[in-house]
C-alpha cells in the first residue's frame, strides 16, 4: 500500500524531524510512504474570518494539486471520527482488502483545512477534541500508522 502524508508547512524543529525520520524508517518495511509539504500562508494577528477563509483556500488549492484521482483521502479535523488504535489498524487493513491501494492523509496548517478539502475527503479523522500543533500531528499520525501495521501483523506494541 502507498501512504501519502500531505501537509501544510515545513517542520522547523529538529526533534520533530528526527521523530519523522525514525517513523519513516520503521514504516518502510510495511508500506511505501511519501510525505509532501506545501507552503503555508502567513496568518496576520487578529485576522478576520474572511481572511482566514482566503488563507485556507490558498493552502487548499496547493494541497489539491497532490491528491491523485482514485486515492482514499482521510483529512485530519477536530470534528472527525476518533478510533481506538486497534480499530484504526482494522480500518487501514480493510481499506486495503477492498482495493484501496493509495491512502492520502491530509494535515492542514495552523488554522485548519479548506472546506473543499474537507468536503471532498472520504473520511475525517480526529485524534482528540484538543487542538495540537500541526507539526506534532505529523509525528502522532506517523506513530499511529506504524502502530496500526504492528497490530495488523500481530507484532508487539505498547498498549
Amino acid at each position: 500500500m502507498k501512504i501519502t502524508i500531505l501537509t501544510v508547512g515545513k517542520i522547523k524543529e529538529k526533534y520533530f524531524t528526527d521523530a519523522i525520520k525514525e517513523y519513516t524508517k520503521r514504516l518502510s518495511r510495511y508500506c511505501k510512504l511519501e510525505i509532501i509539504e506545501v507552503a503555508d500562508e502567513k496568518t496576520p494577528d487578529n485576522a478576520s474570518e474572511h481572511e482566514e477563509d482566503l488563507i485556507r483556500q490558498k493552502e487548499g488549492e496547493r494541497l489539491q494539486k497532490y491528491i491523485k484521482e482514485g486515492a482514499y483521502v482521510i483529512s485530519l479535523a477536530i470534528e472527525g471520527k476518533q478510533y481506538p488504535s486497534e480499530d484504526f489498524s482494522r480500518k487501514i487493513h480493510n481499506l486495503g482488502l477492498h482495493g484501496e491501494s493509495h491512502l492520502v492523509f491530509v494535515i492542514g496548517g495552523s488554522i485548519g483545512l479548506d472546506k473543499k478539502i474537507l468536503q471532498n475527503s472520504n473520511e475525517l479523522l480526529s485524534f482528540s477534541k484538543m487542538t495540537f500543533p500541526h507539526q506534532l500531528m505529523r509525528v502522532v499520525l506517523l506513530e499511529q500508522i506504524y502502530r496500526a501495521y504492528r497490530i495488523m501483523n500481530g507484532e508487539p506494541y505498547h498498549k
